[in-house]
């Protein structure tokens, strides 16, 4: 699945930088009331990438699985005045972890943590996705 191709994601306004990777611009569709990114934005970067993460790590799954965004924590560090960038990771024990319970059991959680950074690399938020995932094959 193209990610940018989800209405939401596409309305926001998320692109891919020439790295790749998931940023959104500080335009003032995305603005609050302070004119820096509004919070829900923000959100919404940080949960796309952490789904792209997925289906990058684990692109057999794309059809045998529904993943659904299960909760959230997000921490909020400064306000995002220019474009943001996200950067999500989960450990490779975790990564290995989750296939072996999903495989015994058709279903399981994943942690991807992901780091909200602007152009000049302060951190704006720091975030939490735990995802679940039931196989459908």
């Amino acid at each position: 699945m193209d990610i940018l191709k989800i209405p939401f994601v596409n309305r926001v306004g998320l692109k891919k930088n020439t790295n790749g990777v998931l940023e959104l611009a500080n335009e003032t569709v995305v603005q609050n009331h302070l004119q820096s990114i509004h919070a829900g934005a923000q959100f919404t970067l940080a949960e796309t990438a952490s789904g792209e993460l997925l289906q990058t790590l684990f692109p057999e799954l794309a059809e045998n699985v529904i993943p659904v965004l299960r909760d959230a924590q997000i921490k909020f560090k400064r306000p995002a005045q220019k474009t943001i960038t996200a950067y999500p990771s989960i450990p490779e024990e975790k990564s290995i972890e989750f296939k072996n319970q999903l495989l015994q059991k058709g279903r399981a959680l994943i942690e991807v943590n992901v780091v909200v950074k602007d152009v000049e690399g302060v951190v704006t938020c720091n975030c939490v996705f735990n995802w679940f995932i039931q196989k459908i094959k």
